[in-house]
């Protein structure tokens, strides 16, 4: 299966069943806190990450997130990837570390998969 862009919404039991194709039990994603699209699926963010790029995101808009399904809803969402290491914007960390972006990114991750 590809990665896949969510522009509008997909079924969380649809990503559930892209997340088999890598990891099983969590899958790698992206989100464009810009354009408020995200990107699923791949061996690596860098995966997702360069299909948002190719789709017109800017890398500073680009930030990556793991869904880990088998943790409770409320710590589901892992706002960690290597992608999200830039000194430039102030993220010296694998995590993003400012609370106001992680909660942009929760805000269009929970939108853009329904049941969420």
């Amino acid at each position: 299966m590809p990665i896949i862009i969510v522009q509008d919404s997909v079924p969380l039991d649809d990503v559930k069943k892209l997340a088999l194709e890598w990891y099983g039990s969590m899958i790698k994603g992206v989100v464009d806190i810009e354009r408020e699209i995200i990107a699923l699926g791949g061996e690596f963010h860098m995966d997702a990450n360069q299909v948002l790029m190719d789709d017109g995101s800017a890398q500073s808009d680009v930030w990556g997130f793991n869904l880990e399904f088998s943790e409770p809803r409320e710590r589901w969402i892992v706002y960690r990837s290597l992608i999200n290491i830039r000194p430039a914007l102030g993220n010296r960390s694998m995590f993003v570390i400012d609370p106001r972006l992680q909660e942009k990114m929760r805000d269009i991750i929970e939108k853009r998969i329904s049941s969420l």
